[in-house]
C-alpha cells in the first residue's frame, strides 16, 4: 500500500482505456471516483470495479461516487433516487421524526446495497453545508436544513446507518459551502462572516464525526484568510483541526473546478502544502492527471493508519 500516491482520480468512460490501465499501474494513486459518465448498468460497473482492482491486487481498494440522492445521483442509470433530497429527509427530521428513520434508514440500506452491487465501497456524503438563502443553488436542496443542529444531528445518522452499511462515508464541504453565494465549479466564492459567527453556524454542523474523511469547500473565508480557498489555506486547516477537531484524513475538493486559480501543478503542490492529506482530480483528462499524480507524494503513515481503519469499516 505504501507504494500509492495521494490522489483519487476519475475515468473517462464505461470500461478503463489502454492508457488508463497504465496510469492506474504506473502512477497508483490512493483511490478512483465513478460518475455517471462511468455507469450504464450494474453488470457493466461490476465489471468495470473489478477491472481496476485487479490492477492493485486489492479486493478493498478505495472507489468512491458522489451519491447522494437528489440532483447528485450517479447512479440515475440503475435507479431513481431523484426526489429523495436532503432537504427532503430534513423536512422529515423535524416534521415527522418517527417517519424519518423509516424511511431515511431504507434510503441508506438502498443506496448501500447498489454501491455494494457495482464494487463501490465509499460515498462522498452526507453534505453538512447549511441551507443559507439568496446563496448559490449549488448546495440548495442538497442541504438538510438551516440549522446547524439538524444538520448535524441527520449527519451522524447517516454516517453510522452507512458505516452499519460497510460503506465508507466523506463529510463535505468542510467546514461549510453553504454561505457560497457564486458556484465554486466556476468561480472562487468568498464569504465574509467573522470566526464567532462561524463557529456557531456553518462549522459547528462538522463538529466530532465519526467519518474517516472530510472534503474541503474551495471558498475563501475572507475574515480568517483572505487571500486563499481553505483547499489552499494553512490557516483553514489548521482551524479544522483545532478549532473544529477533524482529525482524520482531508480531502481536497476537484481541483479542476475553476475556483481554484493557477496552472494545475501549482494548484495541486499548494492542496498539499496547505495541509491536504489527499487531492482529487475528477475530469479524466489523461495530461492533467498525469501533472497531479507527479506533483502528489506517496501516502504517509497517516494515511496507511487510516486506510487500515476504513478497510474495517467495509469488512
Amino acid at each position: 500500500m505504501n507504494k500509492r500516491r495521494s490522489l483519487i482520480v476519475g475515468i473517462k468512460s464505461t470500461k478503463l482505456l489502454i492508457k488508463e490501465k497504465n496510469f492506474l499501474k504506473k502512477y497508483k494513486p490512493w483511490g478512483v471516483i465513478l460518475f455517471s459518465r462511468n455507469i450504464m448498468n450494474i453488470k457493466q460497473t461490476k465489471k468495470l470495479t473489478l477491472s481496476i482492482r485487479k490492477i492493485f491486487k486489492d479486493n478493498k481498494y478505495p472507489i468512491l461516487i458522489d451519491q447522494e440522492g437528489g440532483k447528485v445521483n450517479r447512479l440515475k442509470n440503475i435507479i431513481s433516487f431523484n426526489n429523495l433530497t436532503s432537504e427532503f429527509f430534513g423536512n422529515k427530521y423535524i416534521k415527522k421524526p418517527n417517519e424519518f428513520a423509516f424511511f431515511y434508514n431504507l434510503f441508506i440500506d438502498k443506496t448501500s446495497f447498489f454501491l455494494k452491487l457495482i464494487g463501490v465501497n465509499m460515498n462522498t456524503s452526507p453534505v453538512l453545508d447549511l441551507r443559507v438563502k439568496k446563496s448559490s443553488n449549488i448546495i440548495g436542496n442538497r442541504s438538510f436544513s438551516n440549522d446547524p443542529r439538524v444538520v448535524s444531528r441527520i449527519g451522524d445518522y447517516c454516517i453510522n446507518n452507512y458505516h452499519n452499511n460497510k460503506i465508507a462515508t466523506v463529510i463535505k464541504h468542510i467546514p461549510g459551502h453553504g454561505l457560497a453565494k457564486v458556484d465554486s465549479h466556476f468561480f472562487t466564492p468568498v464569504v465574509n462572516k467573522n470566526l464567532n459567527y462561524l463557529l456557531k453556524n456553518d462549522f459547528h454542523a462538522f463538529r466530532n464525526k465519526k467519518s474517516l474523511f472530510a472534503m474541503t469547500a474551495h471558498i475563501i473565508f475572507k475574515e480568517i484568510d483572505s487571500k486563499n480557498t481553505v483547499t489552499h489555506s494553512k490557516k483553514m486547516i489548521s482551524l479544522i483541526r483545532n478549532k473544529i477537531g477533524f482529525k482524520n484524513i482531508l480531502i481536497s475538493d476537484d481541483l479542476s473546478m475553476k475556483s481554484l486559480k493557477g496552472n494545475i501543478d501549482e494548484i495541486t503542490i499548494k492542496a498539499f502544502n496547505a495541509g491536504c492529506n489527499l487531492v482529487l482530480h475528477c475530469n479524466a483528462n489523461l495530461r492533467e492527471m498525469t501533472i497531479v499524480a507527479k506533483n502528489s507524494p506517496y501516502i504517509s503513515k497517516f494515511i496507511i493508519k487510516k486506510t487500515s481503519q476504513f478497510y474495517k469499516i467495509i469488512s
